[in-house]
């Protein structure tokens, strides 16, 4: 009779691992249910693997020799490779073989040899779970614990289509944020050179013109001409701060996101600004949501899927409400009233999880939430595409404005002056 293993919590709230035996894995579910406890993970016991000893022996590759690559997986990449070995497990063909046709397919590179091991790893008696999980820079811990559902119930090629299913959509979303972005930032960024090669330039050949004349100047005049004077000589150079200022920020920002407060923070700081804060709300939930929906739909144990999620959500603000949610199902509440109080969702996603609870069907209504929630979003980054334009044309026009007005008023009042001398 087949041996799982499981890990669980008794009604302590303790975490047990064990082992059981059990005909299938809905039979091992009931027996740990029996035995009072909450199964948070199973999985079948794995054979055993091939012993080492007798010497070493290098085994050749079929793809050839291993090439030496650096860096991580792209999830266009991964998500290929999903998409044909759900082909090919719906086709019949063994695991084994599967992954060995895969690798050869695959272009020289970190997946290539990612796959060769893998392959070793399960013709050595691993699970294809446990084989991926040594791999996290490939397959993270969410496409690991819903390839190991598949192999649980028997459902890979399944679990194979909606994982790459859902990597799609994510990632059509998160290109959906970052083109929204581009846009403003590419604008930004060649105003900013435009403006300091008119103050490195421009300002300096007018200001030599105006002490030509000894005039006094007017107000805005000498504010750009101050200005400029800070851009090519200051302490630190002008230019130099305008240049670095970007970076700086960036590691700033890279460092505060190292820690879960710094995390908290910032997340809660880029919620709140206009527009920009409500797409970044948004794609969040929609990205929990849908992970969690796919997790539930393919037989993961809820508190392991809310686990999961919490991990890969991206916010700490939506973090930080998982896990009460996961605490409160814990101690037997339930999913929707520990969410509502964290505010981080609208009242219509709490409504429909609290449904979904109801009904049995939790996992439908959150995919619901995400496609709702992927369509809002959509229609905010189109929205902050229109509203984008006439702000940059506006703020551009009042630069150049107030340039073209702090130049020529000395002029005109010197014109004025010789005519009247005149």
């Amino acid at each position: 009779m087949p041996k799982f293993v499981y890990e669980a919590m008794n009604q302590a709230g303790q975490e047990v691992k064990d082992e059981i035996e059990a005909p299938s894995s809905k039979d091992a579910l009931a027996k740990i249910r029996s035995l009072g406890y909450f199964p948070t993970r199973i999985r079948e016991k794995g054979g055993k693997k091939a012993a080492a000893g007798g010497g070493a022996v290098a085994k050749k590759k079929k793809g050839g020799a291993i090439t030496i690559s650096i860096g991580g997986v792209k999830t266009k990449v991964i998500t290929q490779f999903t998409r044909q070995l759900s082909t090919l497990q719906d086709a019949g063909l063994p695991i084994l073989r599967s992954i060995q046709i895969l690798a050869d397919q695959q272009k020289p590179g970190v997946m290539k040899n990612t796959l060769h091991q893998v392959a070793d790893d399960v013709e050595g008696g691993a699970t294809l779970s446990e084989a991926f999980a040594k791999h996290p820079k490939a397959f993270n811990r969410l496409y690991v614990n819903m390839i190991a559902a598949g192999e649980t119930g028997g459902v890979l090629d399944v679990i194979c289509q909606r994982l790459a299913e859902f990597m799609e959509k994510s990632e059509r979303l998160k290109r959906k944020v970052i083109g929204a972005m581009i846009y403003p930032i590419v604008v930004i960024a060649f105003a900013a050179g435009i403006v300091t090669g008119i103050m490195i330039v421009v300002v300096p050949k007018f200001k030599e013109i105006f002490a030509d004349f000894g005039t006094k100047l007017p107000g805005v005049t000498e504010m750009l001409i101050g200005f400029s004077s800070w851009v090519v000589g200051g302490t630190p150079p002008g230019w130099a701060v305008m240049l670095l200022s970007p970076i700086a920020f960036l590691v700033f920002f890279k460092l505060l996101r190292k820690s879960k407060g710094g995390r908290y923070v910032s997340d809660v700081a880029i919620n709140r600004i206009p527009v920009l804060g409500g797409i970044v709300s948004k794609t969040g939930v929609a990205r929990f949501t849908r992970t969690l929906g796919t997790l539930i739909n393919a037989g993961v144990p809820i508190l392991e899927a809310i686990n999961i999620t919490k991990e890969t959500a991206g916010s700490e603000v939506i973090a930080r409400a998982l896990e009460n949610v996961h605490d409160s199902i814990r101690e037997g509440d339930t999913f929707a009233d520990p969410l509502r109080a964290s505010k981080v969702v609208d009242g219509i996603v709490t409504n429909m999880i609290e449904v979904g609870e109801e009904t049995g069907d939790l996992d439908k209504m959150l995919i619901k939430v995400a496609d709702n929630y992927d369509d809002e979003v959509e229609t905010l980054v189109g929205s902050l595409v229109a509203l984008l334009e006439p702000v940059m044309v506006v703020i551009l026009g009042g630069i150049v404005g107030f340039i073209v007005i702090a130049l020529f008023l000395p002029m005109v009042t010197l014109i004025q002056s010789v005519s009247s001398g005149a």
